[in-house]
């Protein structure tokens, strides 16, 4: 296993892979971070056209939230504009709020997941997956 600053490098470069389409990426990121995290990690509010509802297809995701220990990871899109923010919230209040750029939010969340899966078998897998 790799020492953690390798891991978390690995991470980040892993998460980063397919972020030149962001629409497409916020997608597939939030679709896999839902399913790999504990329930109520993850918080997706999604975005649906007149045209997706009458298709019965889910839409597009307007925002993500990851909450990771004390630390929120908030990913916002409109109109194929990325805007994050990191948070470090303790027992739902709010201490500190940060913008944060694609590429440092990534960073965050990597961090973030590698801190959790040293002590979390699912967080594990989940790091296990995107390095994979």
């Amino acid at each position: 296993m790799p020492e953690p600053e390798r891991e978390v490098e690995l991470l980040a470069a892993a998460l980063r892979r397919d972020s030149t389409d962001l629409n497409l990426y916020v997608n597939v990121l939030s679709a896999n971070l839902a399913d790999s995290l504990p329930p109520g990690a993850v918080r997706i509010r999604r975005r649906r056209s007149v045209a997706e509802r009458l298709a019965g297809r889910e839409g597009s995701v307007a925002e993500l939230d990851v909450a990771l220990g004390d630390q929120r990871l908030s990913l916002r899109m409109d109109r194929g504009q990325v805007a994050g923010e990191i948070s470090h919230e303790v027992r739902g209040v709010v201490l500190s709020r940060r913008p944060a750029g694609l590429d440092e939010w990534i960073g965050a969340l990597a961090r973030s997941l590698a801190g959790a899966a040293a002590s979390n078998a699912r967080a594990r897998e989940t790091v296990e997956r995107f390095l994979a």
